[in-house]
């Protein structure tokens, strides 16, 4: 028998928010620029445009295998298929994508400082939990996917 949910510690889009708010906190009073802001603005665009499409693309996946995107209910089936047969966690890949995106946009180091902490938390508190939730929801189905398709890219 297993956990209904995976037990995160809280909801991804929490977190990766939380984050991107103290990194341009700290921006605002300390300002740190990547690069020149035209060329950090054009590369930010275009990466949280093809974040974002990444995004719609998983949701639209889930969607059509009847399962929730949130981590907080309970999974009614396992999606491997699209973005899924590239990562096993597409939608954090594309909030990564989306974080670094906005980062570039107002071309702050800060953000990205602050993203390995981030990265960190997620692991432990979001992707190593709901991993032990999908092993004891989908057995071997799970695992045999485990070691198919990377956990990142």
């Amino acid at each position: 028998s297993s956990n209904a949910t995976a037990g995160i510690i809280a909801p991804p889009p929490i977190l990766y928010l939380a984050s991107l708010f103290s990194g341009l906190s700290f921006n605002f009073a300390s300002p740190a620029p990547i690069a020149s802001y035209i060329t950090a603005a054009s590369i930010g665009a275009l990466l949280f445009l093809l974040s974002a499409s990444f995004a719609r693309w998983s949701f639209v996946t889930m969607r059509r295998h009847d399962t929730s995107a949130n981590p907080r209910a309970q999974s009614a089936a396992l999606v491997t298929s699209g973005p899924f047969a590239i990562s096993r966690n597409p939608i954090y890949v594309a909030m990564t994508g989306l974080y670094l995106g906005i980062a570039l946009l107002v071309n702050s180091w800060w953000p990205v400082t602050i993203l390995p902490v981030l990265l960190g938390v997620m692991h432990w508190g979001v992707i190593v939990r709901e991993e032990r939730y999908l092993a004891a929801q989908f057995g071997e189905v799970y695992l045999r996917y485990k070691e198919k398709v990377r956990r990142w890219l």
